[in-house]
């Protein structure tokens, strides 16, 4: 058996201003589908519940703009990630501070989306990552 993980759910309270952090911060591409969008990063998707959209079925406990946590690869040292964040006006909130992640020992900045949500983006940058 070989499973994994094909999409997650975030959810956001305005399209635009979220599609623009989403492109722009994070390089997602940005894809149109019936009245909402998604966000993917190569063979990963973020799947959104947003303004105008009904979706069912949903968890038990909604997702609600603001209450996700995420954690994205940065290719390269973490310095770079701060920087970027920097460079498109996005707070660091903690780090680079050590984490571990899905390859092993990373480095991890975490920072937030125009909604609150918890970002982090992780580099295995220190060799010490499997590589998958």
């Amino acid at each position: 058996m070989n499973i994994r993980l094909d999409h997650s759910v975030l959810h956001v309270s305005n399209w635009e201003i979220s599609n623009a952090f989403y492109r722009d911060v994070m390089g997602a591409e940005v894809v149109a589908r019936g009245a909402g969008y998604f966000y993917r990063f190569g063979m990963q998707q973020l799947n959104l519940h947003g303004p105008g959209l009904n979706p069912a079925p949903l968890a038990r406990v909604p997702v609600v703009p603001g209450n996700s946590d995420l954690c994205f690869v940065w290719d390269g040292p973490v310095e770079g990630a701060a920087e970027h964040l920097n460079a498109h006006g996005v707070a660091v909130e903690l780090g680079p501070v050590a984490r571990f992640g899905a390859q092993g020992e990373g480095t991890s900045v975490y920072f937030r989306d125009p909604d609150g949500t918890l970002l982090e983006f992780i580099s295995y940058a220190n060799g010490k990552a499997e590589q998958p």
